[in-house]
């Protein structure tokens, strides 16, 4: 059955490449990572160009990561403060893995130090892992329905996919989606370390023969959702047709990937059955790629799997590589970077990759950026994977709009 198309019309991002969707592109396509000390944090962002210093103060790091990349999206979409649609038929969907932790971090050392009357009556609000969807929604008046998609590091390809279904079925005709995390904290890191996840040599190298682990990052990722009649009517500019999306749950191990991958697998056969591609159409994709030795085998079992011999000529990449792992916005990030390959027909190396472990099989692996070209009228097409803890598995398939084209 036929479905609304769906499109891009704004991306945001905060990575520790910098604030803008553009050092995430320009800097990833150079073969530069922001990964230093063990972790890609944000050391430079200053959320003053969108919040007063009493707007900073209300709300956690994780959530100023959301507003700045929403105000940048929103921007690019040419809303000009406010929604182009009526606000009740304009949705927020921000995806977070552990939402304000920074927050109640400060605060339990206050209750410990203080006392429980000194503890803030704003912890809640702002450590709630809603705060960045209910933050973006009460800043630019977007009065449709609007939540938080908790599902580990797919949260983001997760709120994605919402965000397509709510325009989709009718209930929305636009939607503001991305993820937010802010999770580089020592206890984070020692559990994930103590996990046997975490890079223990403060290297981030997936699909490389000696690596060994992730390295956490922080930052956000917003895009802006639009039927592509409504951006059509309204002269916008499409980034990219958001064409696919799967989803499924290993049922496996709360933590472990399924070795034979059979839950991710399905999750990229759905993403590319809703978009109507076949795997060979394939131009470039921009893979989940933590660096672990469990989950980079168990995404490439899924991947042959879901797309068969043609796997092994597609190019393939992951954006951890120059950010880190930022966990529930991983996805929302990867997403934004794919839209922004897709854009520039330029796909991001796998930063430090020098060895593929050759027990992955052949792969197309990037060491440089790649030009990605398509024949015909069409824009080459992504696809972007997520996979989390408790066996959570999504795919987005992402469209390149056609050269100079609008909605």
């Amino acid at each position: 059955m036929a479905h609304r198309d769906i499109v891009v019309t704004g991306v945001g991002a905060v990575t520790a490449l910098g604030s803008g969707a553009g050092p995430l592109h320009e800097r990833a396509v150079a073969g530069e990572s922001a990964l230093a000390g063990g972790e890609g944090r944000c050391t430079g962002f200053d959320p003053s160009a969108v919040l007063s210093r009493r707007e900073a103060r209300r709300t956690d790091r994780f959530s100023q990561f959301a507003l700045v990349a929403a105000a940048e999206a929103l921007g690019q979409a040419g809303w000009d403060g406010r929604p182009p649609y009526a606000p009740e038929r304009v949705a927020c969907v921000v995806g977070s893995g552990v939402g304000g932790l920074e927050t109640f971090e400060g605060q339990r050392t206050v209750l410990d130090k203080e006392g429980p009357e000194a503890v803030s009556p704003l912890m809640v609000p702002m450590m709630m892992a809603n705060a960045a969807a209910a933050q973006i929604a009460l800043r630019h008046g977007l009065g449709g329905e609007s939540h938080c998609v908790i599902s580990a590091c797919s949260a983001g390809a997760q709120a994605i996919g919402a965000g397509l279904r709510l325009i989709r079925s009718g209930a929305a005709d636009a939607v503001v989606v991305g993820g937010a995390e802010a999770a580089t904290s020592p206890i984070v890191r020692a559990a994930f370390l103590n996990a046997g996840a975490l890079s223990p040599s403060g290297a981030s190298v997936p699909f490389d023969r000696s690596r060994d682990g992730f390295l956490l990052g922080e930052g956000a990722g917003i895009l802006v959702l639009e039927g592509a009649d409504g951006a059509r009517a309204r002269g916008a500019t499409v980034l990219a047709e958001l064409a696919g999306y799967g989803a499924s749950s290993d049922a496996h191990h709360l933590t472990a990937p399924d070795p034979d991958g059979v839950g991710a697998a399905r999750a990229v056969s759905l993403a590319l059955a809703d978009a109507g591609i076949a795997p060979g159409d394939l131009d470039y994709i921009n893979a989940h790629g933590t660096g672990t030795v469990l989950n980079d085998q168990a995404e490439i079992v899924a991947l042959r799997r879901s797309l068969g011999p043609v796997l092994e000529d597609i190019p393939l990449s992951s954006t951890k590589s120059s950010i880190g792992h930022l966990l529930g916005a991983a996805g929302a990030v990867e997403a934004v970077a794919t839209v922004l390959a897709l854009r520039h027909r330029q796909a991001p190396p796998t930063v430090g990759l020098a060895t593929p472990d050759p027990a992955l099989g052949p792969l197309t692996h990037l060491t440089t950026a790649r030009p990605l070209a398509r024949g015909g009228p069409g824009g080459p097409v992504a696809l972007s994977t997520s996979f989390g803890f408790g066996g959570h598995n999504a795919a987005l398939v992402l469209r390149g709009a056609p050269e100079g084209a609008a909605a």
